[in-house]
């Protein structure tokens, strides 16, 4: 299979569009955003579907070492909000002032979309937080 690794938007008008509901039709946006994500895995963990121009909810995200796409994800549950300080790699600037929470339960799509809930702690809970604020046109 090629490996398609897609420009990055940096645009912060596009960026906030809120992303639509992802279908089987839009596993080929799946496969670019980790191809993409690998391309920039010394400086992310994590990317949604629009930084790369797709606004359906998708995110891919390094889950210890290998890849986790995640369709429609939506957080049920957070407990134990915290500050932080996020960067982002569409939006230059450093670091900004977040608030997170050291554990959420995601429900979400596998790559076959079968629905699965899944509980998340410490970073990455945080690295799915900042995804799905994406998805959601949710800027840090």
């Amino acid at each position: 299979m090629t490996k398609t690794v897609r420009e990055l938007i940096h645009d912060p008008i596009s960026l906030a569009i809120k992303s639509v509901d992802a279908t089987p039709d839009d596993i080929a946006t799946a496969h670019d955003l980790r191809d993409t994500l690998a391309a920039h895995s010394d400086e992310c963990v994590g990317m949604a579907a629009n930084m790369i121009g797709g606004h359906v909810r998708i995110i891919v995200f390094d889950d210890g070492g290998k890849y986790t796409v995640m369709y429609n994800p939506t957080i049920i549950r957070s407990d134990g909000a915290y500050r932080t300080s996020e960067s982002c790699l569409s939006l230059p600037g450093g670091p900004r002032p977040v608030k997170r929470y050291g554990t959420i339960r995601v429900r979400y799509q596998t790559e076959d979309f079968k629905t699965r809930t899944r509980v998340c702690t410490g970073f990455t809970a945080q690295i799915i937080q900042h995804e799905i604020d994406h998805t959601n046109g949710i800027l840090i």
